[in-house]
């Protein structure tokens, strides 16, 4: 089921250690739910007609040169508008004067206003980046998470496929484990990223063992946070009945749809005697190669054509 990202404003300040001068810590626990900033540029000059409430509101430079500009009523009258109990909070720009206005102000509506280090350009950038995070359209899915190559790849399959025993063998070669089990899925603008839950971060269950802890068995480079999905792989019971793919121009490509993003999908059928960690690491190794433009089967389906047009011009 899909959900969305929550984020308070101080998940803000604790992430930036923005200086905060008015609202004090009741003003922390307001909720952002927009990731998107405002630079009121009409809103001072008292046009609030099609004005979004719920962002974020950023002052620069040019913010404070007009607000110089206003008699002491009329800005506090445009602050009034701007402080309501909708707008998460304000967040002044490196070297940009606060007016003392607006300071009493948000004292007296429990209204967080802060100063920045950063300036006006790399302010904005930074606090839409952290946002549209936070608040990405989230799901989980059942599966395993670890970076092959480079490549987050996604594995997935029915309980008792060997998942977990396959991302063992992984990181004994050298791969990194992201999750286990469950995988917290977020999409962030056109592609999505997976991490662990907190309870089992670094954990890896073995039917059979129990639960192992990677990084103390493998080191601390075994793990890592996050990582995009860049790649499925669908482990699935080998049917004697079904044909699979043996030469990989049978049949189309095939794609894993999660937060609305297709991914794509290769399936693996699993049965006694196979190595699936070598057979996921060349099904990653084959992935990459056709990013780059090579395709073996491909390749192969052109030497065939090219083999029977020699063997036809030779019988003639």
């Amino acid at each position: 089921m899909e959900e969305f990202g929550k984020a308070l404003i101080k998940d803000l300040q604790d992430f930036f250690k923005f200086e905060q001068v008015s609202g004090g810590e009741e003003a922390l626990e307001r909720w952002v739910i927009i990731p998107d900033i405002n630079r009121p540029g009409l809103e001072l000059s008292g046009y609030f007609i099609h004005s979004e409430p719920r962002r974020i509101i950023i002052m620069g430079n040019k913010e404070s040169s007009y607000m110089k500009t206003l008699p002491p009523e009329i800005l506090k009258e445009r602050f009034e508008k701007m402080t309501d109990e909708y707008t998460p909070c304000m967040i002044f720009s490196k070297d940009v004067e606060i007016p003392e206005v607006l300071i009493e102000l948000g004292n007296y509506k429990t209204f967080a206003i802060f100063r920045s280090q950063l300036p006006t350009y790399q302010l904005m950038v930074d606090v839409i980046s952290f946002l549209s995070e936070r608040l990405a359209p989230n799901t989980n899915v059942h599966g395993v998470l670890i970076s092959v190559y480079g490549k987050g790849i996604l594995i997935t399959g029915e309980s008792g496929m060997g998942k977990s025993e396959t991302a063992l063998e992984l990181i004994k070669k050298g791969h990194i484990l992201v999750a286990d089990d469950r995988v917290d899925v977020y999409k962030y603008h056109n592609a999505v990223f997976g991490t662990s839950t907190e309870l089992l971060e670094g954990m890896l269950e073995i039917r059979g063992i129990g639960i192992i802890d990677v990084n103390k068995m493998f080191g601390a480079s075994a793990t890592l946070a996050k990582s995009d999905i860049d790649f499925v792989i669908a482990l699935e019971k080998w049917d004697q009945d079904k044909q699979y793919t043996r030469v990989g121009i049978e049949d189309e490509d095939q794609f894993y749809e999660v937060l609305g993003v297709k991914i794509p999908m290769q399936t693996i059928p699993v049965k006694e005697g196979r190595n699936i960690a070598v057979l996921v690491e060349s099904a990653v190794t084959n992935f990459n190669l056709k990013e780059k433009g090579i395709n073996s089967s491909k390749e192969f389906e052109q030497r065939v054509y090219d083999f029977i047009k020699k063997q036809n011009e030779e019988a003639k």
